[in-house]
């Protein structure tokens, strides 16, 4: 029977045949095209959408943004489509991750060790995560919280005649509040994709993660692509590692 893991990575087949993706000696398919072409599109939106809000909301501090979309006219009638924009490549995506992202008892238990996590205490992951850890599928679920809120939120501040003015400035908070939660969110992404984590990024830039990655980050994962146990891998690379220092000397 096919693991959720390899239902989610062969799910976009089809689609998938518009690109192509190279995985080397030692590598591992980590993200098919569908999968990264989504994600970039969800961070252009967001940022176009952010930037541009800032134009709109804070014009004192982040009026030079609002000539990159043509003015503040412009900027005005541009923002919500950019935030739909958001929103739609967002709900494909969860649509693509729903089997990977379900919560199971071993991200609970992960949860009582983030403190480790966080500070990095422990460079190998617990041997239970799988293909995202709990934190990454907090984020996702943060997202699918802030989308639902920018929907409702949006379309009330979009048509403020129809609503009222309460509910306006109600919505103005909940989703000024969502973008900061929100953008919080992506800035650790991007630091734990870049110098936290090496070799994150080319998981969505070229769709694959080298062997050493996917046993130290995702342990559970890498068992159930490889029916090697991670442990032993990593045991062995150490090995491999030291017989070239004394080799070298």
């Amino acid at each position: 029977m096919a693991t959720s893991a390899n239902r989610f990575v062969h799910r976009t087949n089809v689609i998938d045949r518009l690109g192509r993706t190279v995985v080397y000696a030692g590598e591992l398919l980590r993200h098919p095209v569908y999968t990264r072409f989504l994600h970039w599109m969800v961070g252009i939106f967001f940022f176009l959408a952010l930037l541009s809000g800032f134009g709109i909301y804070l014009p004192w501090i982040f009026r030079f943004f609002t000539p990159l979309f043509g003015g503040g006219a412009t900027t005005r009638f541009l923002h919500p489509w950019f935030g739909v924009g958001f929103v739609i490549f967002f709900g494909l995506q969860a649509l693509n991750w729903l089997g990977v992202m379900r919560w199971t008892p071993a991200d609970s238990r992960w949860m009582k060790h983030i403190k480790e996590y966080v500070t990095r205490s422990d460079s190998v992951e617990a041997p239970e995560t799988g293909f995202f850890n709990a934190g990454q599928k907090m984020q996702f679920w943060e997202i699918v919280c802030g989308c639902i809120a920018y929907v409702i939120t949006g379309v009330i501040m979009w048509f403020p005649e129809i609503f009222g003015r309460i509910l306006v400035a109600i919505s103005y908070v909940v989703h000024d509040m969502s973008a900061l939660i929100m953008l919080f969110g992506i800035f650790f992404h991007v630091y734990l994709s870049t110098f936290g984590e090496p070799g994150t990024t080319q998981a969505m830039t070229r769709g694959t993660v080298s062997e050493a990655w996917a046993w130290t980050h995702h342990p559970a994962w890498y068992h159930e692509i490889t029916g090697r146990d991670p442990q032993q891998a990593l045991k062995q690379a150490e090995a491999e590692m030291a017989a070239r220092e004394r080799a070298n000397d």
